[in-house]
C-alpha cells in the first residue's frame, strides 16, 4: 500500500468471542523457530507479522493475558488470548513496547502480507527442528536479531533453499 492508503485486515479466535484488527502493513515479519514459539504453537515456527501498537486494535471481547519471561532477554512477553476457547491472538512485549506480534494463522486470511528479504527475518534457527527447510534469500540468525543491549546481530543468507541440519 502507498500513498497514504489504510490496510485493514481483521482476525480473531476460534469460538468468535475475540476479535482484533491491524490498521497497516507489518512493519516486519518474523519467522521465530525458538522453543517458546515451538510450544506456543505446537509447530517447528511461528510466522510473526509486526505491527506498531497503534495500529492494532481490540474490536471484540477481553482476551486474558499470560505472561512468560524470555529465556533470552529476562523481558517478560504478554500472551494475549482467548479465555473461552485458548486460542492464542497477539504478544505485547517488555522489551519492545510499541510493538505488537499477531499469530499470523488468527488473521480471517492468514496470507494477506507478503514475507519478503527486505522486511522479514528467521530467528533462532540454532535450535530450529533438523527437518527446516529455509528459503533462499531471506535473513536469517542463529539466536535473536538483536543483542539484549539492542545491538544488531550479524545475518546469514542462504543462497539456496537451506535445510537445518544439513550442510
Amino acid at each position: 500500500m502507498g500513498d497514504g492508503e489504510m490496510t485493514s485486515h481483521e482476525g480473531g479466535c476460534l469460538c468468535g468471542a475475540i476479535r482484533y484488527k491491524t490498521l497497516a502493513e507489518p512493519s516486519r515479519v518474523t519467522v521465530c523457530h525458538c522453543r517458546f514459539c515451538q510450544k506456543a504453537t505446537g509447530s517447528a515456527y511461528m510466522v510473526e507479522p509486526i505491527f506498531e501498537a497503534e495500529d492494532f486494535a481490540l474490536l471484540q471481547g477481553s482476551p486474558s493475558t499470560y505472561d512468560q519471561v524470555s529465556a533470552g532477554s529476562g523481558k517478560v512477553v504478554h500472551i494475549h488470548f482467548c479465555p473461552d476457547c485458548g486460542t492464542k491472538l497477539w504478544l505485547s512485549f517488555e522489551r519492545f513496547p510499541d510493538a505488537v506480534g499477531v499469530y499470523a494463522g488468527t488473521f480471517d486470511d492468514p496470507c494477506w502480507f507478503t514475507i519478503e528479504p527486505v522486511s522479514s527475518k528467521h530467528i533462532f534457527l540454532g535450535v530450529a527442528r533438523s527437518d527446516t527447510v529455509i528459503p533462499a534469500g531471506l535473513p536469517t540468525f542463529v539466536e535473536h536479531a538483536t543483542a539484549n543491549d539492542g545491538t544488531p546481530q550479524e545475518a546469514a543468507v542462504f543462497e539456496t533453499c537451506h535445510q537445518i541440519g544439513s550442510r
